[in-house]
Protein backbone atom coordinates (compact mmCIF):
# COMPACT_ATOMS: atom_id res chain seq x y z
CA UNK A 1 0.00 0.00 0.00
CA UNK A 2 1.23 3.52 -1.31
CA UNK A 3 1.38 6.24 1.86
CA UNK A 4 -1.00 8.88 0.84
CA UNK A 5 0.59 11.49 2.73
CA UNK A 6 3.31 13.87 0.78
CA UNK A 7 7.19 13.45 1.78
CA UNK A 8 7.93 16.24 4.25
CA UNK A 9 10.16 19.46 2.53
CA UNK A 10 13.66 19.67 3.77
CA UNK A 11 12.90 22.96 4.38
CA UNK A 12 9.71 22.12 6.45
CA UNK A 13 11.90 19.37 8.29
CA UNK A 14 14.36 21.82 9.63
CA UNK A 15 11.58 24.22 10.17
CA UNK A 16 10.42 22.00 12.61
CA UNK A 17 13.80 21.07 14.13
CA UNK A 18 14.15 24.60 14.10
CA UNK A 19 11.04 25.13 16.62
CA UNK A 20 11.83 22.11 18.97
CA UNK A 21 15.55 23.14 19.54
CA UNK A 22 15.04 26.93 19.90
CA UNK A 23 12.47 25.87 22.58
CA UNK A 24 14.86 23.19 24.19
CA UNK A 25 17.58 25.56 24.55
CA UNK A 26 15.82 28.42 26.03
CA UNK A 27 13.99 26.32 28.39
CA UNK A 28 17.17 24.85 29.91
CA UNK A 29 18.76 28.40 29.58
CA UNK A 30 15.98 29.25 31.98
CA UNK A 31 16.44 26.48 34.09
CA UNK A 32 19.97 27.40 35.24
CA UNK A 33 20.77 30.16 38.27
CA UNK A 34 22.45 33.62 36.46
CA UNK A 35 25.19 32.66 38.78
CA UNK A 36 25.62 29.38 37.35
CA UNK A 37 25.43 30.72 33.39
CA UNK A 38 28.20 33.24 33.56
CA UNK A 39 30.29 30.45 35.23
CA UNK A 40 30.23 27.69 32.23
CA UNK A 41 32.37 27.96 29.65
CA UNK A 42 34.13 30.00 31.28
CA UNK A 43 37.37 28.75 28.97
CA UNK A 44 38.15 27.25 26.30
CA UNK A 45 39.48 23.21 26.31
CA UNK A 46 43.32 22.72 26.00
CA UNK A 47 42.72 21.29 22.55
CA UNK A 48 40.15 24.21 21.38
CA UNK A 49 43.03 26.29 22.48
CA UNK A 50 45.62 24.28 20.50
CA UNK A 51 43.85 24.98 17.49
CA UNK A 52 43.88 28.58 18.01
CA UNK A 53 47.59 29.59 18.26
CA UNK A 54 49.35 32.48 20.19
CA UNK A 55 48.41 35.69 17.43
CA UNK A 56 45.77 34.14 15.75
CA UNK A 57 42.62 36.09 15.43
CA UNK A 58 39.22 34.42 16.70
CA UNK A 59 36.07 34.97 15.50
CA UNK A 60 33.19 34.27 17.81
CA UNK A 61 29.74 35.73 18.13
CA UNK A 62 28.18 37.99 21.22
CA UNK A 63 25.24 35.84 22.22
CA UNK A 64 21.83 37.01 22.52
CA UNK A 65 18.83 35.62 24.23
CA UNK A 66 19.59 31.56 24.91
CA UNK A 67 22.95 31.15 22.75
CA UNK A 68 25.76 29.39 24.99
CA UNK A 69 27.69 32.36 26.48
CA UNK A 70 30.88 32.65 24.58
CA UNK A 71 32.07 35.73 26.16
CA UNK A 72 34.01 34.03 28.64
CA UNK A 73 35.96 31.89 25.86
CA UNK A 74 36.93 35.99 23.94
CA UNK A 75 38.43 37.23 27.65
CA UNK A 76 40.56 34.06 27.86
CA UNK A 77 41.71 34.25 24.17
CA UNK A 78 42.57 38.06 24.48
CA UNK A 79 44.47 37.26 27.77
CA UNK A 80 46.54 34.86 26.25
CA UNK A 81 47.47 36.30 22.74
CA UNK A 82 44.72 36.30 20.68
CA UNK A 83 42.95 38.96 18.51
CA UNK A 84 39.24 38.50 18.79
CA UNK A 85 36.55 39.21 16.33
CA UNK A 86 32.24 39.67 16.15
CA UNK A 87 30.13 39.28 13.11
CA UNK A 88 29.45 42.51 11.68
CA UNK A 89 26.72 43.34 9.43
CA UNK A 90 25.79 46.55 7.67
CA UNK A 91 22.26 45.94 6.91
CA UNK A 92 20.13 42.97 6.89
CA UNK A 93 20.73 41.88 3.75
CA UNK A 94 24.44 42.43 3.33
CA UNK A 95 27.19 39.53 3.56
CA UNK A 96 28.12 39.19 6.94
CA UNK A 97 31.75 40.31 8.23
CA UNK A 98 33.96 40.41 11.21
CA UNK A 99 35.48 43.57 13.04
CA UNK A 100 38.03 43.71 15.54
CA UNK A 101 36.97 43.77 19.12
CA UNK A 102 39.81 44.85 20.97
CA UNK A 103 38.68 45.09 24.38
CA UNK A 104 36.45 42.01 25.34
CA UNK A 105 35.62 43.07 28.97
CA UNK A 106 33.97 46.43 27.36
CA UNK A 107 30.75 45.79 25.60
CA UNK A 108 29.91 49.72 25.74
CA UNK A 109 32.56 49.34 22.48
CA UNK A 110 29.48 47.55 20.55
CA UNK A 111 26.20 48.67 19.13
CA UNK A 112 23.48 47.02 18.37
CA UNK A 113 23.32 45.20 15.30
CA UNK A 114 20.71 44.65 12.40
CA UNK A 115 19.84 41.54 13.84
CA UNK A 116 19.82 42.47 17.54
CA UNK A 117 23.06 41.08 18.31
CA UNK A 118 25.77 43.43 19.77
CA UNK A 119 28.76 44.21 16.99
CA UNK A 120 31.59 46.32 16.36
CA UNK A 121 31.05 49.83 15.69
CA UNK A 122 31.82 51.00 11.36
CA UNK A 123 35.31 52.92 12.49
CA UNK A 124 36.70 49.32 13.88
CA UNK A 125 38.93 47.00 11.52
CA UNK A 126 38.05 44.31 9.59
CA UNK A 127 39.72 41.52 9.90
CA UNK A 128 39.46 37.99 8.54
CA UNK A 129 40.10 35.16 11.61
CA UNK A 130 41.70 32.26 11.65
CA UNK A 131 39.08 30.72 13.28
CA UNK A 132 35.40 31.32 14.30
CA UNK A 133 33.55 29.91 16.89
CA UNK A 134 29.54 29.61 15.79
CA UNK A 135 26.43 29.53 17.72
CA UNK A 136 23.91 26.53 16.60
CA UNK A 137 20.44 25.21 17.53
CA UNK A 138 21.69 21.78 17.08
CA UNK A 139 24.38 19.55 16.89
CA UNK A 140 25.45 16.28 15.91
CA UNK A 141 28.23 14.29 17.18
CA UNK A 142 29.75 14.01 14.04
CA UNK A 143 29.93 17.84 13.78
CA UNK A 144 26.66 18.76 11.56
CA UNK A 145 25.13 21.92 12.56
CA UNK A 146 21.69 23.52 12.31
CA UNK A 147 22.12 26.90 12.76
CA UNK A 148 19.39 29.80 12.94
CA UNK A 149 18.31 29.34 9.01
CA UNK A 150 19.90 32.47 7.87
CA UNK A 151 22.98 31.35 6.00
CA UNK A 152 25.28 33.82 7.33
CA UNK A 153 28.12 31.74 8.75
CA UNK A 154 27.29 29.08 5.78
CA UNK A 155 28.09 31.49 3.58
CA UNK A 156 30.96 32.91 5.18
CA UNK A 157 32.48 29.37 5.77
CA UNK A 158 32.05 28.50 2.57
CA UNK A 159 34.06 31.77 1.19
CA UNK A 160 36.71 30.82 3.69
CA UNK A 161 37.37 26.99 3.01
CA UNK A 162 40.21 26.83 4.97
CA UNK A 163 38.88 28.36 8.08
CA UNK A 164 38.17 25.91 10.98
CA UNK A 165 34.50 26.19 12.82
CA UNK A 166 33.67 25.38 16.31
CA UNK A 167 30.73 24.71 17.82
CA UNK A 168 29.53 25.81 21.11
CA UNK A 169 26.05 25.10 22.90
CA UNK A 170 24.47 23.54 25.46
CA UNK A 171 24.38 19.99 26.15
CA UNK A 172 20.53 19.32 25.46
CA UNK A 173 21.16 20.82 21.49
CA UNK A 174 22.85 17.15 20.67
CA UNK A 175 20.63 15.51 18.16
CA UNK A 176 21.31 12.11 16.77
CA UNK A 177 20.71 12.96 13.12
CA UNK A 178 20.12 16.04 11.74
CA UNK A 179 19.41 17.06 7.84
CA UNK A 180 22.67 17.26 6.26
CA UNK A 181 23.10 19.46 2.77
CA UNK A 182 26.11 19.20 -0.05
CA UNK A 183 27.25 22.43 1.17
CA UNK A 184 27.17 22.16 4.91
CA UNK A 185 30.54 22.50 6.37
CA UNK A 186 30.63 19.88 9.24
CA UNK A 187 32.18 21.79 12.40
CA UNK A 188 35.86 20.96 13.75
CA UNK A 189 34.42 20.09 16.99
CA UNK A 190 31.37 21.29 19.28
CA UNK A 191 32.44 22.04 22.76
CA UNK A 192 29.52 21.53 25.72
CA UNK A 193 29.79 22.29 29.28
CA UNK A 194 30.35 18.34 30.24
CA UNK A 195 32.62 17.60 27.12
CA UNK A 196 34.04 18.57 23.59
CA UNK A 197 32.83 16.55 20.79
CA UNK A 198 35.38 15.71 18.25
CA UNK A 199 33.80 16.36 14.77
CA UNK A 200 36.15 16.98 11.95
CA UNK A 201 38.84 17.85 14.44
Amino acid sequence: MVDPSPPISLANEKAALRKAYRKARADHAASLPQGLRALVLNRPPAPIAAMVPEGATLGLYHPTGAEAPATGWARWFAENGRQIALPWFAARDAAMEFRSWNNPWDEELLVPGPWRALQPKDSDSPVIPDAIVVPLLAFTAAGHRLGQGGGHYDRWLAAHPHVPAIGLAWDCQIAEDLPFEAHDRPLAAVVTPTRIYEGQL
